[in-house]
């Protein structure tokens, strides 16, 4: 789950993720400091600023000595973190996409079988 992203922004990223979609639940410790920068290779300041930028926006709690802990969250902003989520991922398919010479529509099929479904 924790891929190796090396900035605070992208860490703290991957987590909203994670808490988005519930792979983290509400109340559900976060690995430490110290553990998730060395299964990172970061330096342990990387991740005190990512679980900083995240207590700031509300989703975690750090516990001085006990550790971090994701909050909960209300359910009309879990679907809004969600819904912002996927129109990052699709801006960065369609980045990705205009970059590699992909058509919109060469995009729009794959899409489709990828997901397997037909618009009309």
């Amino acid at each position: 789950m924790w891929a190796s992203p090396c900035e605070p922004p992208q860490i703290a990223e991957r987590i909203r993720l994670a808490i988005a979609t519930g792979t983290l639940g509400s109340a559900a410790p976060l690995p430490s400091v110290r553990q998730l920068a060395a299964e990172l290779r970061v330096n342990p300041a990387t991740i005190t600023q990512a679980y900083r930028d995240l207590e700031a926006q509300g989703f975690v709690e750090i516990r001085h000595g006990a550790g971090t802990f994701v909050r909960e969250l209300a359910p009309g902003r879990r679907a809004r973190e969600r819904s912002q989520q996927a129109s990052a991922l699709v801006r960065k398919l369609v980045a990705d996409a205009r970059r590699s010479g992909v058509s919109l529509a060469e995009l729009h099929r794959a899409l489709e079988a990828e997901l397997g479904v037909k618009t009309p």
